[in-house]
């Protein structure tokens, strides 16, 4: 059975977008962004909602050819292009770069994944992510906490159906007062 990572950057309230899907309050790293290289390439398939698809495939597919791309951003980019990608949207036509669209019912298409052997997989984007966390599917939340409060957004935890036990797997600080803290759902 293969592993379901929920992940993402988030305010101390607990946002991953400030109103008008604003992500400029997140502290930026050059440290915190290897984290995520290292931990995107140990994903062997990245799951996408529309929303966060059209802002990855807006940038990642020629993010290693930007001037001003550091060896970690042209690492990314190529992993990006690189690794499979599903696309869960009823309006998404055709997308690139590893990727196909699923129009079908998400948490259906992500059980019968999870279900196979493989490699861990990334659910990404808060609608998304919310319908996993409500199906129970979620083995591991990837918290990146930013010391600032943004007080309205986009939620990291959608309401679930009850009570989810976690263990702490890992904690780690990063510049600016970032804390990265890995959970495993207990099961």
């Amino acid at each position: 059975m293969r592993k379901l990572v929920y992940g993402m950057n988030l305010s101390l309230d607990g946002y991953i977008a400030a109103p008008g899907d604003d992500i400029g309050w997140s502290v930026r790293s050059d440290e915190l962004f290897q984290w995520w290289l290292d931990r995107e390439q140990a994903i062997g398939l990245f799951l996408y909602g529309r929303k966060l698809w059209e802002t990855m495939s807006a940038y990642w597919p020629t993010g290693d050819r930007q001037p001003d791309a550091t060896p970690a951003q042209v690492e990314f980019a190529r992993n990006w292009r690189d690794t499979p990608k599903v696309v869960f949207s009823s309006t998404v036509g055709e997308a690139g770069w590893n990727t196909r669209v699923v129009t079908g019912d998400a948490v259906e298409e992500i059980t019968r994944l999870k279900a196979g052997a493989g490699e861990p997989m990334r659910v990404g984007g808060a609608a998304l992510g919310g319908a996993a966390m409500r199906a129970g599917l979620v083995d591991e939340y990837e918290i990146v906490t930013h010391p600032v409060l943004v007080g309205g957004g986009t939620p990291f935890f959608a309401a679930v159906a009850g009570q989810v036990d976690l263990d702490l797997v890992d904690t780690r600080m990063f510049p600016g007062g970032v804390l990265a803290t890995r959970y495993e759902t207990k099961r």
